[in-house]
């Protein structure tokens, strides 16, 4: 018999503070929820996670304590992005998401208390189905989120293979931020419903500039572009290689300017703290390859600078999907040396203006590290709490929390940060001694 959940749909939205679906939201909820295969063709960052996680919710029996819903999705960022959302709901359903670049001990032990709601890329969900670590006669619901990057990044053997060994899907959801997608027969995705709002409504939100560099080492455009800038808002400046990160933070930081790095050469704490750092207003920077392109839960970006020219039109139309998103205005610069011919994808494009200085403020946002997470039984009010009456800051003194298994983050004031430091390392926080650092 099955168990209904405990949230309606409009007390999920109110605990995740959203008012109103958006209209591709809509649809889908209601296409998904009546229709066995389904496919979603939308922007980056126009809300498909919880487009496909709400009518996938109504599927699961909380009684029966089985896998019943199988996430696949192409990045780590991703999987633990969606896993954030799920236990954001409130809902009780347990949730799990397992990757690549975690110990596989962790995910052992983890699957022992079977999540009714499994996330996670091909290659670790193949490993866990071939050694059968747990049943995959009750899923019921696959949903393969980012299919096209999936299939791009060389994940289509395991995905045949995870696929092929499910015995009972009802039914089937695919996204994707592309409108090019060849689906493979062996997704079984029989006459599904296509809802496609990969429209050319973006592009009337989305400025394009061109700045020119007199020579080919553009560093100094890019200081004198971001100057331009200010600091008030936040931006991604995309390269093509991991090397190009590490030269081109090295000189921002000889400029003091703060910035976080991501890239697939980083290790997966550093990339998931520097991501931290940039949701949390610690950095207003993200110096990134094209990783960051697609799949990774960041705020709404007011601009973008594409530092290195994209190689592809796909990388482009990604890149600027970073900004521009659902209603929002957002400007694309593309950053080039004198003589240098730019891609045949990108036409037209009006030379910005970048003489005008903004006054930059001084950075506010620093980022502490808490040794405590959800395992502890300690909540977002918990950490609220010991801030505001150990560590005397006051509510607005304390920026956004971001709560993990087994671990937790928050933002304070840089005027503060050593201070508490020094006060609250290895106090005791839910009955656990915590240690605490700036990260």
């Amino acid at each position: 018999m099955k168990t209904n959940l405990m949230k309606t749909q409009k007390d999920i939205l109110t605990k995740l503070n959203i008012y109103e679906l958006n209209e591709m939201q809509k649809e889908a909820t209601s296409t998904i929820g009546t229709t066995d295969n389904t496919i979603i063709l939308s922007p980056t960052g126009t809300g498909k996670t919880l487009s496909f996680l709400l009518p996938i919710l109504k599927m699961v029996d909380l009684s029966l304590n089985e896998v019943q819903v199988l996430i696949l999705v192409p990045s780590r960022e991703l999987a633990i992005q969606i896993e954030q959302v799920v236990r954001e709901m409130g809902t009780g359903v347990k949730v799990n998401a397992v990757y690549g670049g975690r110990a596989m001990s962790k995910d052992k032990i983890e699957l022992k208390h079977t999540p009714s709601i499994l996330i996670g890329t091909p290659g670790r969900i193949s490993d866990h189905f071939s050694n059968d670590r747990f049943s995959k006669d009750h899923i019921k619901a696959l949903v393969l989120d980012e299919f096209d990057k999936s299939l791009e990044v060389g994940f289509e053997y395991e995905m045949r293979g995870i696929i092929n060994q499910i015995p009972a899907i009802e039914k089937r959801v695919l996204t994707s931020a592309t409108q090019e997608i060849d689906i493979p027969d062996f997704v079984e995705l029989k006459k599904p419903v296509i809802l496609n709002f990969l429209t050319n409504k973006s592009s009337e939100r989305l400025t394009l500039k061109t700045v020119v560099s007199p020579s080919k080492n553009k560093e100094e455009t890019l200081l004198t572009l971001l100057q331009h800038l200010g600091n008030k808002d936040q931006g991604i400046i995309f390269v093509n290689l991991r090397d190009s990160i590490e030269k081109l933070s090295d000189f921002l930081n000889r400029k003091g300017i703060a910035h976080s790095c991501f890239s697939g050469g980083m290790e997966q704490r550093d990339r998931e703290r520097s991501l931290i750092k940039f949701r949390n207003g610690t950095s207003q920077i993200l110096l990134a390859t094209d990783l960051a392109a697609r799949g990774i839960d960041i705020p709404e970006m007011k601009f973008i600078i594409h530092y290195e020219l994209p190689l592809r039109v796909e990388e482009f139309t990604h890149r600027n999907g970073r900004t521009a998103r659902v209603d929002k205005k957002g400007t694309a610069y593309i950053l080039k040396w004198n003589n240098q011919a730019l891609p045949e994808f990108i036409t037209n494009i009006k030379i910005a203006d970048i003489s005008h200085k903004e006054q930059v403020t001084k950075r506010y946002w620093e980022t502490l590290f808490i040794s405590g997470g959800r395992k502890d039984k300690i909540s977002k009010g918990d950490i609220a709490g010991l801030l505001f009456k150990k560590g005397n800051l006051n509510k607005d003194e304390v920026g956004v929390i971001e709560l993990k298994q087994d671990c937790a983050f928050v933002a304070v004031p840089i005027k503060e940060a050593k201070k508490l430091v020094d006060t609250l390392n290895n106090v005791r926080l839910k009955n656990k001694k915590v240690r605490i650092y700036i990260v």
